[in-house]
């Protein structure tokens, strides 16, 4: 639900769900084949974990953290891992890269200049996100929504960005 003033947008887990598999059936529709899934952590885990379900395809794994300061509100210095988790050995062939949004398109930009860079044995690269902000300086292969008013997305799961173990033990009076 996007506020009256276009500043947030709140998603729920079921709204959540059905964008992630609309997001399949717009690369399904386009009639690419991929080899493997690839993975932004943290956001593009979930989506990336759905897709590589829905096509039967392995999921790698890279961590990227820019969104640190003011509890994971205001993005900063872009850190990309050294390496791919993946179950194949090393990423290779045509690899989609999945991530939640491109908010400013950094980050995406980064990893895929990165990837095509060092990582000889993928020969072909596309990108899947969710949401794509009016600001971002990046257009991703797959998007479901555009947001002209770039709003902060208010995800299902950020409760759990304040919650604590002791908060847990509260809430199941354990």
């Amino acid at each position: 639900m996007l506020t009256e003033d276009g500043k947030h947008l709140y998603v729920s887990y079921d709204e959540y769900h059905s964008l992630i598999e609309k997001l399949a059936i717009k690369v399904h529709l386009s009639g690419w084949k991929f080899d493997t899934i690839l993975c932004l952590a943290r956001g593009g885990m979930r989506p990336g974990d759905i897709l590589s379900r829905i096509f039967d395809k392995p999921l790698a794994i890279m961590s990227t953290s820019s969104y640190r300061a003011d509890a994971g509100t205001v993005q900063g210095h872009l850190d990309i891992a050294r390496y791919i988790t993946t179950p194949k050995g090393e990423i290779a062939g045509k690899v989609l890269l999945v991530d939640d949004l491109a908010d400013s398109g950094q980050t995406l930009h980064a990893v895929l200049e990165m990837l095509k860079n060092n990582y000889p044995p993928i020969t072909e690269l596309r990108s899947a996100v969710i949401w794509t902000k009016g600001m971002s300086k990046f257009t991703s292969d797959y998007s479901v929504e555009f947001l002209p008013t770039n709003p902060w997305i208010h995800q299902p799961f950020e409760t759990y960005d304040s919650m604590g173990p002791e908060k847990l033990l509260e809430k199941w009076k354990i």
